[in-house]
């Protein structure tokens, strides 16, 4: 049974750019209502943030969207997710590709997440910690997605970056999308992001 309002979502996703099928599918098949508290479930599927634990926020449907559509992601990537917040944008990246790394600095936001992770995203191992400093042990990443807004590239996450690679994150306020190639890393600006998804850009847990 579909959930309400999910087929509009995906609908408003498309007629807004969204037009990777994998990204879509992945949307369709994750509630995203399984990952926010019960009073906001008629809320789910609405065009905007939503509040979790911890003060933070999941993010709109199409900044998560975007972003996982700008990564490129493929089957046999391996992706590190940094600021993983509710689970959801782990969820999706999870459907997209064999394994996903996902880093959260909130204790209570990581043992919500996990069980979520549980069920709906089996090949995704979650953990508490700093997500600026990546996953070292597990790296290199074929792709990385950056929750949070920076003001600059950091570079414990550039150095985790496989050769060939691809991260997505906000600076400024301006989604970009780095590529790295075997000497060198190449960065440029996706879109410049509308008022509303900048806060989404800015919140720190998708």
């Amino acid at each position: 049974m579909i959930e309400p309002g999910l087929f509009d979502m995906i609908m408003r996703l498309r007629s807004s750019g969204i037009s990777d099928t994998n990204v879509l599918r992945a949307m369709e098949t994750i509630p995203r209502s399984s990952f926010v508290a019960a009073r906001l479930t008629m809320q789910s599927y609405d065009e905007m943030d939503l509040p979790i634990e911890c003060g933070q926020s999941l993010s709109a449907p199409l900044t998560i969207a975007m972003m996982c559509q700008v990564l490129d992601v493929k089957p046999d990537h391996k992706v590190l997710h940094v600021g993983a917040g509710s689970g959801y944008a782990t969820a999706i990246l999870a459907k997209l590709c064999k394994r996903v790394y996902a880093v959260e600095r909130y204790k209570t936001l990581v043992e919500l997440a996990e069980p979520r992770l549980q069920k709906y995203a089996p090949n995704a191992v979650l953990r508490h910690g700093d997500g600026r400093l990546g996953w070292r042990g597990q790296a290199p990443f074929d792709r990385i997605l950056v929750s949070a807004g920076v003001e600059k590239m950091p570079v414990a996450l550039e150095n985790q970056l496989a050769a060939g690679g691809r991260l997505a994150l906000v600076i400024d306020d301006q989604l970009t999308v780095a590529a790295k190639a075997r000497t060198n890393m190449t960065q440029k600006i996706v879109l410049k992001l509308s008022l509303p998804m900048i806060e989404a850009g800015k919140a720190r847990a998708l």
